[in-house]
C-alpha cells in the first residue's frame, strides 16, 4: 500500500525508515551500480537539467548555495541538493532560496515509492543488487533514495539548472551519476577516514572521483599531497583544471557581524577583465574564497552570466548554520564547523568580531578529529561547555571533555554537560550573566539543536 502523505514533513519522515544507525554502513552501502539502475528505472531524471557538482571536506555547502543563488539571480530556475540540514529537512532538497511546492514534494515521493515496488519484478541481475540476502546486494540506502528523490523533484518542477553537493566522498557517492558541466572540489581534510581512507591522498582520490572526462574542474587551494592527486586524475581524464590560487586573488576583505565584502581579481581576463566587488551576508574571509570558487564554476558552466547577476546572487545568499547569528541577548552564533580548518576559521572569525574570552558550546560526532578542533578552540574562549551534538549521531562527550582538558589553559573554565538541552540552557544563562557572546560549533546537528531551543 502506497503511503498517503499530507505534506513534506510526512515525506521526509518516511525516508528516515531507511536509516539504521545501529547497523551502520557496510562496503555494500557505497556502490554506483545500484544507484544507476534506480535512476534508469526512473527514466534518468538526473539528466533533466544541466548540473554543477561539488565535493570536498570544507566549504562545499557554502559554495553550493552561492552557485545556486547566482544562477537564480540570472533568471534560471535552480534546484539545490545539499547536506546535512540544520532545522528543516527541505534544506537538503530545495528550489533556489526556498522550497519546492508541497505538491512537488508529495508527487515525487509517490513516484519514488511506485518505482521501488517494481524492484521485485526486475530482471534477476538487477533484483539481486537490492537483495540484502545476496552477497553483493543491499536495500537502497537513505542517501540513494533521497538523491533520486531530489532528481525527481527537479524533473517535476522543470528546473533550468541543478547544483548538487556530494554526501560523503565522491567516487562512489550516489550523486556521482550526474554528468556535470563543471566539477568543483573544495579544501580536503581528514574526515570519514573509516570509509574514505586514512591519508589525505586516499581521501583526495575518493573526492576526485567526481572529475569527469573533458569537463572543467575548479579546485580550491589544497595541500601538496591532495593537489598531486587531483592533477593526476584531471590529466588522466583530460579535464581542464582551474586552480583557484593561480586564478583569483581576494583583496580588500572586510569582515563584519553582518557579512563579508571584498574584491575578486582574476589573472585570466577572459573571466572578468576588471576586479569584481562582492558582498556576502556570511562573515568570514573563507566565505570570500568560497565565493571565488563559485564565481569560477558559474562562469565556466554558464559563460553568459555577467557581473551584476553574480553580485546580486552573492549578496542574497542564505545558508543556515554558517556563522549564523540567531540571538541578541546573549549574542549567539551557530556554525557547523566540524573539521580542523573549519574550526580554526570559525574561532578566529568569532574572536575578531566578538572578542576573545567568550563561551564555546561544543559537541561533535564520533569519528571527527576532536583533538584538532580542541587545539583551535582553547585559544579563544574563557568558558567551554562540552555536550552531545543531539541524538541523531553517536558521540562520546566524556572522551571529548578529556581531550579538551588536556589542552585547556590554567584557569580556563571547562564543563561537561552531556544532556544537550541542559548544556544549551546553561551556556545561554552564563552568557547573559557574564555579558559574554556564545558560539555553538562542532556539528551541524548541534547547530540544529541550538536553533530549535532558541526558536521556542
Amino acid at each position: 500500500m502506497v503511503p498517503q502523505f499530507a505534506g513534506s514533513a510526512e515525506v521526509f519522515a518516511w525516508f528516515y525508515q531507511f536509516i539504521n544507525l545501529g547497523q551502520g554502513q557496510s562496503r555494500r552501502s557505497f556502490r554506483l551500480d545500484r544507484m544507476k539502475h534506480l535512476a534508469a528505472m526512473a527514466g534518468n531524471p538526473e539528466r533533466c537539467a544541466p548540473v554543477i557538482h561539488i565535493a570536498g571536506s570544507k566549504g562545499k555547502g557554502s559554495v553550493t548555495a552561492m552557485i545556486a543563488s547566482i544562477l537564480e539571480a540570472s533568471g534560471l530556475k535552480t534546484a539545490r541538493y545539499s547536506s546535512p540540514f540544520v532545522s528543516d529537512n527541505r534544506e537538503r532538497v530545495n528550489l533556489g532560496k526556498g522550497w519546492f511546492s508541497e505538491k512537488i514534494y508529495i508527487s515525487a515521493a509517490e513516484e519514488l515509492i511506485a518505482l521501488l515496488k517494481k524492484i521485485p519484478s526486475s530482471p534477476p541481475e538487477i533484483k539481486r543488487l537490492f537483495d540484502s540476502n545476496d552477497e553483493e546486494g543491499e536495500e537502497p540506502s537513505f542517501f540513494e533514495l533521497l538523491t533520486l528523490y531530489f532528481f525527481l523533484c527537479v524533473r517535476k518542477e522543470g528546473c533550468d539548472a541543478m547544483v548538487v553537493e556530494t554526501g560523503m566522498g565522491g567516487r562512489l557517492d550516489a550523486t556521482n551519476i550526474v554528468d556535470p558541466l563543471v566539477s568543483v572540489i573544495t579544501l580536503i581534510e581528514k574526515e570519514h577516514t573509516e570509509y574514505l581512507g586514512s591519508s589525505i591522498g586516499a581521501i583526495a582520490a575518493e573526492k576526485g572521483g567526481i572529475i569527469k572526462p573533458g569537463k572543467p574542474l575548479v579546485l580550491a587551494e589544497e595541500t601538496p599531497e591532495a593537489f598531486e592527486v587531483f592533477t593526476s586524475i584531471a590529466e588522466d581524464m583530460k579535464a581542464p583544471l582551474y586552480y583557484f590560487p593561480r586564478l583569483v586573488s581576494v583583496n580588500d576583505c572586510s569582515i563584519r557581524k553582518t557579512g563579508t565584502s571584498c574584491t575578486l581579481a582574476f589573472s585570466d581576463p577572459s573571466f572578468f577583465p576588471e576586479s569584481l566587488k562582492i558582498s556576502i551576508p556570511i562573515p568570514g574571509k573563507v566565505q570570500a574564497e568560497n565565493a571565488g570558487l563559485a564565481v569560477l564554476a558559474v562562469k565556466l558552466g554558464f559563460p553568459s552570466i555577467g557581473p551584476q547577476d553574480i553580485q546580486r546572487g552573492l549578496s542574497s545568499v542564505f545558508l543556515p548554520g554558517r556563522f549564523e547569528k540567531i540571538r541578541e541577548d546573549p549574542e549567539l552564533v551557530i556554525d557547523g564547523a566540524h573539521t580542523k580548518k573549519s574550526m580554526e576559521y570559525c574561532c578566529q572569525t568569532f574572536a575578531e568580531l566578538y572578542g576573545k574570552g567568550g563561551i564555546l558550546l561544543f559537541g561533535c560526532a564520533m569519528g571527527k578529529d576532536a583533538a584538532s578542533m580542541a587545539d583551535a578552540a582553547v585559544l579563544y574562549f574563557s568558558h567551554i561547555i562540552i555536550t552531545n551534538p543531539g541524538s541523531f549521531k553517536k558521540s562520546k562527550p566524556g572522551e571529548i571533555y578529556d581531550i579538551f582538558s588536556a589542552r585547556a589553559a590554567e584557569g580556563q573554565d571547562l564543563l561537561l554537560i552531556e544532556e544537550t538541552e541542559k548544556a544549551i540552557e546553561y551556556a545561554l544563562s552564563l552568557g547573559m550573566k557574564k555579558k559574554l557572546p556564545v558560539l555553538g560549533a562542532g556539528s551541524f546537528y548541534l547547530a540544529g539543536e541550538i536553533r530549535k531551543y532558541s526558536d521556542r
